[in-house]
Protein backbone atom coordinates (compact mmCIF):
# COMPACT_ATOMS: atom_id res chain seq x y z
CA UNK A 1 0.00 0.00 0.00
CA UNK A 2 1.19 3.48 -0.90
CA UNK A 3 1.87 5.93 1.96
CA UNK A 4 -0.66 8.73 2.40
CA UNK A 5 0.06 12.08 0.83
CA UNK A 6 1.76 14.63 3.07
CA UNK A 7 -1.56 16.44 3.66
CA UNK A 8 -3.16 13.24 4.90
CA UNK A 9 -0.14 12.57 7.11
CA UNK A 10 -0.53 16.05 8.60
CA UNK A 11 -4.26 15.51 9.16
CA UNK A 12 -3.59 12.15 10.78
CA UNK A 13 -1.13 13.82 13.15
CA UNK A 14 -3.63 16.64 13.77
CA UNK A 15 -6.34 14.17 14.82
CA UNK A 16 -3.86 12.10 16.87
CA UNK A 17 -2.88 15.24 18.78
CA UNK A 18 -6.56 16.03 19.26
CA UNK A 19 -7.03 12.57 20.74
CA UNK A 20 -4.09 13.09 23.10
CA UNK A 21 -5.30 16.51 24.24
CA UNK A 22 -8.86 15.25 24.81
CA UNK A 23 -7.56 12.26 26.79
CA UNK A 24 -5.38 14.50 28.97
CA UNK A 25 -8.38 16.79 29.56
CA UNK A 26 -10.49 13.78 30.60
CA UNK A 27 -7.79 12.66 33.04
CA UNK A 28 -7.47 16.21 34.41
CA UNK A 29 -11.24 16.32 34.99
CA UNK A 30 -11.26 12.99 36.80
CA UNK A 31 -8.18 13.83 38.90
CA UNK A 32 -9.30 17.36 39.78
CA UNK A 33 -6.68 19.18 41.83
CA UNK A 34 -3.97 16.79 40.67
CA UNK A 35 -0.75 17.46 38.77
CA UNK A 36 -2.62 18.30 35.57
CA UNK A 37 -4.69 21.06 37.20
CA UNK A 38 -2.39 23.89 35.96
CA UNK A 39 -3.34 23.05 32.37
CA UNK A 40 -6.65 24.84 32.90
CA UNK A 41 -4.76 28.14 33.01
CA UNK A 42 -4.57 27.84 29.22
CA UNK A 43 -8.36 27.94 28.93
CA UNK A 44 -10.08 28.67 32.25
CA UNK A 45 -13.47 29.14 30.52
CA UNK A 46 -13.33 25.56 29.26
CA UNK A 47 -12.68 24.33 32.78
CA UNK A 48 -15.73 26.22 34.06
CA UNK A 49 -17.90 24.74 31.29
CA UNK A 50 -16.62 21.21 31.96
CA UNK A 51 -17.29 21.58 35.68
CA UNK A 52 -20.83 22.74 34.88
CA UNK A 53 -21.38 19.60 32.79
CA UNK A 54 -20.48 17.55 35.84
CA UNK A 55 -19.57 13.87 35.82
CA UNK A 56 -20.41 13.55 32.12
CA UNK A 57 -17.56 15.88 31.10
CA UNK A 58 -14.81 13.22 31.28
CA UNK A 59 -17.08 10.78 29.44
CA UNK A 60 -17.59 13.32 26.65
CA UNK A 61 -13.84 13.96 26.46
CA UNK A 62 -13.09 10.23 26.25
CA UNK A 63 -15.60 10.05 23.39
CA UNK A 64 -13.88 12.96 21.64
CA UNK A 65 -10.50 11.30 22.19
CA UNK A 66 -11.75 8.02 20.74
CA UNK A 67 -13.32 9.73 17.72
CA UNK A 68 -10.14 11.69 17.03
CA UNK A 69 -7.97 8.58 17.41
CA UNK A 70 -10.19 6.59 15.06
CA UNK A 71 -10.14 9.43 12.56
CA UNK A 72 -6.34 9.60 12.71
CA UNK A 73 -6.09 5.86 12.09
CA UNK A 74 -8.72 5.90 9.35
CA UNK A 75 -7.00 8.77 7.52
CA UNK A 76 -3.61 7.09 7.86
CA UNK A 77 -4.78 3.80 6.37
CA UNK A 78 -6.98 5.66 3.88
CA UNK A 79 -10.21 3.96 4.89
CA UNK A 80 -13.43 5.56 3.66
CA UNK A 81 -14.87 5.44 7.19
CA UNK A 82 -11.84 7.46 8.39
CA UNK A 83 -12.46 10.05 5.68
CA UNK A 84 -16.14 10.29 6.65
CA UNK A 85 -15.37 10.46 10.37
CA UNK A 86 -12.83 13.24 9.82
CA UNK A 87 -15.40 15.21 7.83
CA UNK A 88 -18.04 14.74 10.55
CA UNK A 89 -15.62 15.88 13.28
CA UNK A 90 -14.58 18.94 11.28
CA UNK A 91 -18.20 19.90 10.52
CA UNK A 92 -19.13 19.53 14.21
CA UNK A 93 -16.11 21.64 15.16
CA UNK A 94 -17.06 24.29 12.58
CA UNK A 95 -20.64 24.39 13.90
CA UNK A 96 -19.39 24.62 17.48
CA UNK A 97 -17.05 27.49 16.65
CA UNK A 98 -19.82 29.36 14.83
CA UNK A 99 -22.23 28.79 17.72
CA UNK A 100 -19.69 29.99 20.28
CA UNK A 101 -19.05 33.12 18.24
CA UNK A 102 -22.75 33.95 18.00
CA UNK A 103 -24.20 32.70 21.30
CA UNK A 104 -21.30 33.33 23.68
CA UNK A 105 -19.94 36.24 21.62
CA UNK A 106 -16.50 34.64 21.83
CA UNK A 107 -14.88 36.07 18.73
CA UNK A 108 -11.69 34.06 19.35
CA UNK A 109 -13.53 31.02 18.00
CA UNK A 110 -13.85 32.70 14.60
CA UNK A 111 -10.27 31.64 13.81
CA UNK A 112 -11.52 28.05 13.67
CA UNK A 113 -14.03 28.74 10.90
CA UNK A 114 -11.59 29.25 7.99
CA UNK A 115 -9.31 26.51 9.30
CA UNK A 116 -12.11 23.93 9.53
CA UNK A 117 -13.50 25.14 6.21
CA UNK A 118 -10.14 24.71 4.50
CA UNK A 119 -9.68 21.23 5.95
CA UNK A 120 -13.18 20.21 4.86
CA UNK A 121 -12.53 21.63 1.38
CA UNK A 122 -9.25 19.67 1.23
CA UNK A 123 -10.89 16.40 2.29
CA UNK A 124 -13.68 16.87 -0.24
CA UNK A 125 -11.32 17.53 -3.16
CA UNK A 126 -11.36 14.87 -5.87
CA UNK A 127 -7.63 14.25 -5.50
CA UNK A 128 -7.91 13.47 -1.78
CA UNK A 129 -11.13 11.46 -2.11
CA UNK A 130 -9.32 9.34 -4.69
CA UNK A 131 -6.79 8.33 -2.02
CA UNK A 132 -9.41 6.36 -0.09
CA UNK A 133 -10.38 2.80 -0.81
CA UNK A 134 -13.72 2.32 -2.51
CA UNK A 135 -14.54 -0.69 -0.32
CA UNK A 136 -13.89 -1.23 3.36
CA UNK A 137 -13.22 -4.66 4.76
CA UNK A 138 -14.20 -3.55 8.27
CA UNK A 139 -17.33 -1.60 7.37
Amino acid sequence: MQRPRSGLIALSVFFALGALIAAVAAIALVASGGPLEPMWRLNPQAHVVFLAIGPWAPVVMVGVAAACALSAIGLWIRARWGHRLALVLLVVNLAGDATNAVVRRDLRTLIGLPIAGALIFYLLSARVRGQFRTTDAAA
